[in-house]
């Protein structure tokens, strides 16, 4: 089924899924392009930063790889369709919107209720006993998440249903009022309260510790999990400056009619913060950043061995450098002459005569 923006009172032709027309073509590709690669290699480095750092390897950070994997959907999904239907020059259709808008809200959601958790474990992890933070398994964390996506996903769903919900793409059924306002309170408004609560909680009880105790030496991990906890806060304010402009449109839109021009624009802006989330982590957190470099060097510095042509006597061997890279993050060069060296310290006898060099 074909839809058509410009059959709305709206004079301005803007396409909820390849966007405003007064871009060029070209333009609008780079911009997805940019946005869609961009998310996609951040999200994958904070999944795989969690999997490879010791310290960010807790099972209470996994809230954090669900966010990074909602993200990772929009990121590697809703921006790329977008970006294919421009290039191929394709004809647009009512379910490849939904499909998109499906997806941005099941994530969305998803992120909301993730958030929530990250503020909570964190405060049971700061300001709680070791006792009660060991109660937080891996099963109940399992289940909590799959309950996450199940709820989502079941909301994201019956935003279709005819007059239950807003139309997104075509934005000529306003829905059922009281439904939007419970959705809206349930899985957007409660979670952000509470995020907010324990965020602040967190940082008061943090303070007024230091204030009680000046003398103290903070232990290191402690200051850790504080940063932690910082770097989750500023991605939850993040999360708030990209979304509440398209909300409060929402908001106003079930009364007055919006320009598709200013809604569509603000749901993008939403949706373009699952593409730069990660680059909030790699800059203010060490423990991120340290492992995002150790990740560049691993994809882009693999093992080398560089060979040297030129003619040499017989018996003596050539010296070519031997680039080994292991994570995480240490780049070292050997050479045959620095390897004997090494193993003439360690050994006096070679068995069978070979040279033996060790990492």
């Amino acid at each position: 089924m074909i839809f058509n923006i410009t059959e709305t009172p709206d004079s301005e032709y803007v396409s909820p899924v390849t966007l405003s027309a007064d871009w060029s073509r070209l333009a609008r590709l780079i911009v997805l392009v940019c946005l869609s690669s961009l998310g996609s290699v951040g999200n994958v480095f904070m999944i795989s930063a969690v999997m490879i750092d010791d310290y960010l390897r807790k099972r209470g950070n996994t809230f954090l790889v669900n966010v990074a994997l909602a993200d990772f959907l929009v990121s590697g999904l809703v921006v790329p369709t977008s970006a294919v239907v421009i290039l191929a020059g394709l004809q647009e259709n009512l379910n490849l919107c939904r499909f998109q808008w499906f997806l941005a809200a099941l994530c969305f959601l998803v992120s909301v209720l993730s958030t929530a958790a990250i503020a909570g474990e964190n405060y049971v992890r700061l300001c709680c006993s070791s006792e009660t933070y060991e109660k937080l398994t891996t099963g109940k964390i399992t289940t909590v998440l799959v309950v996450f996506w199940s709820l989502s996903s079941i909301t994201s769903g019956l935003q279709f249903a005819p007059r239950l919900s807003f139309d997104y793409c075509t934005r000529k059924t306003p829905g059922l009022i009281p439904y939007q306002i419970t959705v809206a309170v349930v899985f957007v408004f409660l979670p952000i309260s509470l995020s907010l609560y324990c965020f602040v909680r967190s940082c008061l009880k943090m303070r007024k510790t230091k204030a009680a105790r000046p003398n103290y030496k903070t232990p290191v991990t402690l200051k850790w999990d504080y940063s932690l906890m910082l770097t989750n806060l500023y991605s939850f304010i993040f999360f708030v400056v990209f979304w509440l402009p398209f909300g409060v449109v929402l908001a106003v839109g079930t009364m007055n009619r919006i320009p598709n021009r200013i809604f569509y624009n603000f749901a993008w802006l939403g949706i373009s913060k699952s593409c730069v989330n990660s680059i909030l982590y790699c800059i203010s957190n060490r423990h991120f950043r340290g492992a995002y470099v150790n990740l560049f060097h691993y994809c882009c510095c693999k093992t080398t061995v560089s060979f040297s042509r030129r003619q040499r006597p017989e018996g003596i061997r050539p010296s070519g450098d031997v680039r080994v890279h292991i994570i995480p993050g240490y780049n070292m060069y050997c050479s045959p002459q620095r390897g004997r060296e090494g193993q003439a310290k360690r050994s006096a006898s070679r068995p069978n005569g070979r040279d033996i060099y060790e990492l």
